[in-house]
């Protein structure tokens, strides 16, 4: 049996031809990711992190708070985070996605099908756009890595702090706001 050896390199173009069709297409240096609709769980950890992100960014004038269909394009590719944070765009009047600012902060929730890029693609990606922070928040166990360029990767388990630069007081929260208190 005869195994293939090369993948197929994508494109923006061909991934702005997928259908709506439920799924997040991602692309990742010509790899294409495909993601069913996330679950209850998921969705319930990104509105918690949502809760508590939004007054913050309001409030110190950070930018805004996007989900997906937002999107980060760098180097050819195209990923939808499931949250990030951005300054204004600077061109409110015509802009784009290509044009965008580089995020403060991008947010993966991982599941099962999502593990590997979270870990891997994605952060190099992230990295190497000039992602400030990006968090990888994993329900299955409670924690969420902060991961910043030229830094080790620190696993949180208890109190976690956002302090974006230029702003004078920090977000902190117990992640087990992010998660839900055990009974």
């Amino acid at each position: 049996m005869v195994m293939a050896t090369e993948t197929k390199q994508w494109t923006l173009a061909e991934l702005d031809r997928l259908p709506d069709d439920g799924n997040r297409y991602e692309l990742v240096r010509g790899v294409l990711f495909v993601t069913p609709a996330p679950s209850d769980p998921h969705q319930t950890i990104d509105a918690r992190l949502n809760a508590l992100l939004t007054p913050y960014v309001i409030q110190q004038c950070v930018g805004y708070v996007y989900h997906p269909r937002a999107v980060v394009m760098f180097d050819g590719s195209q990923v939808e985070p499931d949250i990030m944070v951005r300054q204004l765009h600077p061109d409110e009047n015509n802009p784009s996605w290509e044009t965008a600012p580089t995020p403060l902060l991008v947010v993966e929730i991982v599941s099962r099908s999502t593990r590997r890029r979270d870990y891997n693609e994605k952060r190099a990606l992230y990295l190497d756009a000039g992602v400030s922070e990006y968090w990888i928040v994993d329900g299955a166990e409670r924690t969420i890595t902060i991961i910043k360029p030229a830094t080790v990767d620190e696993v949180v388990r208890d109190t976690m702090c956002w302090h974006p630069s230029g702003v004078s007081e920090p977000l902190c929260f117990d992640v087990k706001d992010v998660f839900g208190r055990k009974r």
